[in-house]
């Protein structure tokens, strides 16, 4: 665990890094980018804004180490699914990931990679873009899986490895924006069912 001192009131506050980060990420999460302010950030983080720049940098620099802490945790299951023997165990483990991150207790409805930022002003177009290219970037590496899968014979021939990756990253991202508007666990749960049912490489 990192640890980080600053001065409040002019005496010395030792604040837990990790802890910070990860109260920075839960705000995030439930607000998206534009919708935390400075002030939610620091409270729920228990710091001051000179604090928080030293130990951080400016809210985008923030946001960059929230997401990352994100992408490694909660939303990890991405890069997990990656790792499944066929396709169709891929698509089965992102998709049920994506239910079961979109929906847990202890975190909020939906996914801060894709409610983030969806909609920014000129100052909130700095996490738009990271978070597209985000988006992008896992796109392609399911991409490259499904030809792998291809390659090996795992897949038709035939297969459009492109063309599957879009589809079970819109069943995903569709999943996390359903969460977001109040369906539960296990209407989502169905809803990859029915995808994973019609699965035709």
């Amino acid at each position: 665990m990192g640890r980080s001192r600053s001065t409040v009131m002019g005496r010395p506050r030792e604040f837990d890094i990790d802890e910070a980060l990860e109260r920075a990420m839960q705000v995030f999460w439930e607000r998206g980018y534009e919708g935390a302010t400075l002030s939610d950030l620091t409270g729920a983080m228990g710091i001051t804004k000179t604090s928080m720049y030293a130990a951080f940098g400016n809210k985008e620099q923030l946001f960059r180490r929230a997401l990352e802490r994100y992408v490694e945790g909660p939303a990890s299951y991405a890069t997990r699914a990656l790792e499944e023997p066929t396709a169709r165990g891929v698509a089965e483990a992102l998709l049920h990931g994506a239910v079961r991150t979109t929906t847990l207790s202890e975190g909020h409805p939906g996914c801060l990679t894709v409610q983030g930022a969806l909609a920014a002003s000129d100052g909130g177009r700095p996490a738009h873009d990271l978070l597209v290219s985000w988006r992008n970037d896992a796109g392609l590496r399911l991409q490259e899986r499904f030809q792998r899968a291809v390659d090996e014979g795992d897949l038709p021939r035939d297969a459009d490895a492109g063309r599957l990756a879009r589809y079970v990253m819109t069943v995903a991202f569709g999943i996390a924006v359903q969460a977001a508007s109040g369906l539960g666990h296990d209407q989502l749960q169905d809803i990859a069912d029915t995808a994973l049912r019609s699965w035709q490489p």
